[in-house]
């Protein structure tokens, strides 16, 4: 017997707190869809379409235009057809279908990374968040001169206690020879846990040769956006550290089933999704993640 679900979604805006400044531009307006799901016996499921074209998933019409073209009756075979070119419907669809008459409540177990302002903002927000328990940090990098993220960079690992941690990300924006320079000053700073995505998303080869080249870890983030471009960068010999965001990275069983099966080095991270994808993401970084990794979900600070 074909199960089937009543459908029907809304369109979502959210402001940031505080704009969040990266490589890939200014960002102050978080918009989605949020998804229900309602089958015969009255158990409902809740997901959440929160793409990032910018990082390779699809556009938020695209999005639009998918939901509006289905009927307001679905099955699950129709849910396990959406194509590749969508992975954030493909997250939000099958996560409503797995919540379907289940309490999701985000995992307890996980630490989260907090994430800083770019530029000088940094030195300021960090000491608030480690009284909030934070103790993994993220900052975005190739925002500025290079001259003047040193500058910052070596004032914040001065001034961080000697437990913290600190990822820095430049969101695909640096150069080989920056990216060189990067890693050889990070390979002297105990505080640095590993550099993110340094180059551009064609330059794989090239982060490999980074990778075996430093100390200092490198980990993929852009590169890795979609499960396919997961499956890319695995099958092209990446061991290292992926970044990954659930909530464009596509069907979660597929995602679950790849990082069980590679037992990879996964850190979970945060489209800035409201709480209903935020619990979807947290239930697959509690099963997935690696014990030792913080998850970058420490985001509320620029939208709750």
């Amino acid at each position: 017997m074909v199960r089937i679900f009543n459908f029907d979604f809304r369109c979502y805006r959210r402001r940031f707190l505080q704009p969040l400044v990266t490589n890939h531009g200014v960002w102050r307006i978080r918009e989605g869809v949020i998804i229900h799901l309602r089958d015969a016996g009255g158990n409902c499921g809740w997901g959440e379409i929160a793409p990032i074209s910018w990082f390779g998933s699809e556009t938020l019409e695209e999005a639009i235009d998918f939901c509006r073209q289905l009927p307001g009756i679905i099955t699950r075979e129709m849910i396990l057809s959406i194509p590749d070119t969508l992975p954030a419907c493909q997250f939000a669809f099958e996560s409503a279908w797995e919540a379907m008459g289940n309490l999701l409540r985000s995992p307890q177990s996980l630490r989260y990374s907090g994430l800083l302002p770019a530029g000088d903002g940094a030195l300021s927000k960090w000491k608030p968040l480690w009284e909030q328990g934070y103790r993994t940090f993220k900052w975005k990098i190739g925002v500025g001169e290079f001259s003047r993220e040193w500058e910052i960079f070596d004032l914040l690992t001065r001034t961080l206690p000697p437990t913290a941690k600190l990822r820095l990300d430049a969101n695909g924006g640096l150069s080989y020879e920056e990216a060189k320079l990067w890693l050889g000053i990070c390979d002297h700073v105990s505080h640095v846990e590993f550099l993110e995505q340094p180059l551009p998303i064609p330059e794989l080869a090239a982060m490999l040769d980074l990778s075996a080249s430093f100390q200092t870890a490198i980990a993929l983030d852009e590169s890795v956006a979609t499960f396919p471009q997961l499956q890319y960068c695995f099958q092209q010999g990446w061991r290292g550290i992926f970044v990954i965001k659930p909530g464009i990275a596509g069907y979660p069983s597929r995602l679950r089933q790849f990082c069980q099966q590679h037992h990879i080095d996964a850190v979970f991270s945060s489209v800035f999704e409201t709480p209903i994808g935020r619990q979807a993401a947290l239930q697959l970084a509690a099963e997935l993640s690696p014990k030792n990794r913080a998850v970058g979900f420490g985001v509320n600070h620029f939208i709750n």
